[in-house]
């Protein structure tokens, strides 16, 4: 579907620009405020915000943000399409240095992401997809240069697509269960859950990341599980929970098992799963 095709486009550039911020901060010698709920706040949050919110404005649709100005309910209930942003994903990792953040940009549609933008500053990587497309994941600057360079929005996905790779890649079904979860949010819930599997005789290996790079690992096939089992805001979930479904993955509550769903009264996410199909 074009309009699909050209809205894609219209979140990758926006990521891009708003990565190249990112780095910008990212390589100086940065301050560190606190937020009213006690989360961190850098110079590269707002920046991002400014740019993304800048970016997506033309298209006419509502925009919510980490970074943006609280919406009533009563007023975003009536948005039956929107974008859901969090201009940088895994503050934590940025702040410590680490590398893992990285720039989410979705599209809600009725309550579901039906597309997804993650771009990954320090990799120049970025993992894209909606629902008519299929998810997939850029080989390397290559793509970044062409879209930069195309002069319409179809040369730009023609672009895009022909300097990528469609998701998943690994679909190898090894014995071991592939697990990821949070680096900064461990949880006893998460232990629990892993040795639930040993006990069923599953040789399990547990890796850790940062930011909604975890979305990107169920959806490229080189992890098979996500639970997370602590709190996280719709914004956090949105973009990878698009990549992760449009690449044949499942991102459930947990444990009722229904579909993660957007634009509730209280934007909380209640536990969830995000798992390949073939590997749980």
């Amino acid at each position: 579907m074009k309009e699909l095709d050209d809205l894609l486009i219209v979140g990758v550039r926006a990521s891009l620009a708003a990565g190249e911020a990112i780095l910008g901060v990212y390589e100086s010698d940065f301050q560190v405020d606190i937020k009213e709920d006690g989360s961190p706040l850098t110079l590269a949050d707002q920046r991002a915000h400014a740019i993304i919110d800048s970016a997506l404005e033309p298209t006419g649709l509502p925009i919510l943000s980490e970074e943006g100005k609280d919406v009533p309910y009563e007023q975003r209930k009536a948005w039956e399409v929107f974008w859901l942003v969090d201009p940088l994903d895994g503050t934590k990792e940025f702040i410590h240095r680490r590398g893992e953040f990285t720039v989410n940009i979705a599209l809600i549609e009725n309550g579901r992401p039906t597309l997804g933008v993650i771009y990954v500053p320090t990799g120049n990587r970025l993992y894209f997809g909606h629902i008519e497309s299929g998810a997939y994941r850029t080989r390397g600057d290559s793509a970044a240069l062409a879209i930069a360079s195309a002069e319409s929005s179809e040369k730009s996905m023609s672009a895009l697509l022909k300097n990528s790779e469609r998701l998943p890649i690994a679909t190898t079904d090894s014995p071991v269960l592939h697990i990821i979860g949070s680096r900064s949010h461990a949880t006893e819930h998460m232990e629990r859950f892993l040795e639930e599997k040993r006990r069923k005789g599953r040789a399990v290996q547990f890796v850790s990341a940062g930011s909604s790079l975890k979305f990107c690992r169920v959806a490229e096939g080189t992890a098979d599980v996500y639970p997370r089992f602590g709190p996280t805001m719709e914004w956090d979930t949105a973009a990878g929970q698009a990549v992760a479904e449009c690449a044949g993955a499942d991102v459930i509550e947990h444990p009722a098992g229904t579909p993660l769903s957007y634009n509730k009264p209280d934007l909380h996410n209640p536990w969830f799963m995000v798992r390949r199909k073939t590997r749980q």
